[in-house]
């Protein structure tokens, strides 16, 4: 793990070598990017990576005095630009794990299962906790608290305000990031087909929506679900630092059965009303509009299955756990039946020994005395 004081030197470029030191490679990486901007001849390669790209010049259309303002797009150089965000997201990662998890890890003192969860947590808690506030911040400034109807309102949505954009690249890095993540944390393998899965998820539908010029529908859905998210994995938290503190899980089971409702609402009215009711119908790349009935119904089942696929592992979870509880309680009843059966035991061989005892007494010594007086 980068950061981190090592005992013992690996071989050079080994795998260990490369786990431990990730973080200070990356960081290199990232200062060759960043010293581009020193000199001209590469200052123009540098910005691609660092700056936002394809802004341009919107005027208002204002009656007393127009203004300027600008705009985005998207294009090829936002892999560039991804690219970059990427390498900052492993950075910061390495710093999450090293200054904050890895003291806490040290003194729960965790089983190596638990362990990994809590890192997993940890981290997606980070994340999820910037994403839902930096999000909350851009929906206030939009129309739709009071308007739903500019999710499909102007399609298509080619031009983006820079907090838009620049929260599409950085959510795609992440995700991104979180790839070679698996190998530098040493995720168990039983664990990486799991976080695989919603990697995935997360990186196509995303980029389905920067790319497929949805991102106000993007926005508005990964809010909500970003903080189901953020719930879980801080009820999580709690539960491994006190595993008496569950009741969180019954908040974002709560919530998660309402965000899954929520999802497929506004995407069955953004699709299925909305997109096909607009004026500007057809398939143009370079106006980049896809309002045909093949995307449509193509977005609109990804967006149908996931939630279906959650829900299915949502069910199975909630399964599981009641099965377990029941299975606590069944044990504890086992265990406190065998005392009672005991206890009665003692109580019927406690009434023969008082019976005996009561015939002692009538031959006790004092007896005696009282017959033979």
């Amino acid at each position: 793990m980068g950061f981190r004081k090592k005992n013992k030197s690996p071989p050079v470029l080994s795998h260990e070598f490369v786990i431990q030191n990730h973080a200070d490679m990356v960081s290199c990486v990232a200062m060759i990017i960043l010293l581009g901007l020193m000199f001209e001849v590469t200052a123009k390669f540098a910005i691609m990576f660092i700056t936002v790209q394809y802004n341009v010049t919107q005027t208002s259309d204002t009656e007393e005095k127009p203004e300027s303002v600008n705009v985005y797009q998207y294009g090829p150089k936002d892999m560039a630009t991804v690219f970059f965000y990427l390498l900052i997201a492993i950075i910061l990662h390495a710093l999450i794990q090293e200054y904050v998890l890895d003291k806490i890890n040290r003194r729960l003192h965790l089983s190596k299962t638990k362990h990994s969860k809590f890192n997993e947590s940890g981290q997606l808690a980070a994340f999820y906790f910037s994403s839902f506030m930096w999000g909350c911040s851009i929906l206030t400034a939009e129309e739709f608290v009071t308007n739903p109807t500019f999710l499909w309102e102007g399609y298509p949505h080619t031009r983006m305000a820079f907090q838009v954009k620049f929260f599409y690249i950085c959510q795609i890095a992440y995700w991104f990031h979180a790839l070679p993540e698996l190998y530098f944390q040493k995720v168990r393998k039983e664990d990486v087909p799991r976080q695989l899965y919603y990697i995935c998820l997360y990186i196509f539908h995303i980029t389905g929506a920067y790319v497929l010029n949805l991102h106000r529908l993007g926005l508005v859905l990964l809010v909500p679900h970003y903080l189901v998210e953020l719930l879980f994995h801080a009820s999580r938290l709690f539960y491994f630092s006190n595993e008496n503190k569950q009741k969180g899980f019954t908040l974002w089971a709560l919530l998660f059965v309402v965000a899954r409702l929520l999802t497929l609402t506004l995407s069955v009215l953004t699709f299925g009303f909305g997109l096909s009711r607009t004026d500007n119908q057809g398939f143009s790349l370079a106006e980049g509009n896809f309002n045909v009935l093949t995307v449509r119904m193509t977005c609109l089942s990804a967006i149908c299955l996931t939630q279906a696929w959650m829900m299915w592992k949502f069910i199975n979870f909630q399964l599981k756990k009641w099965r377990e509880q029941s299975q606590v309680q069944s044990s504890k009843k086992k265990t406190v039946s065998p005392k009672s059966k005991h206890g009665k035991k003692d109580s019927s061989r406690g009434g023969s020994v008082n019976g005996v005892m009561k015939a002692e007494d009538k031959t006790s010594p004092r007896a005696r005395k009282a017959k033979t007086s």
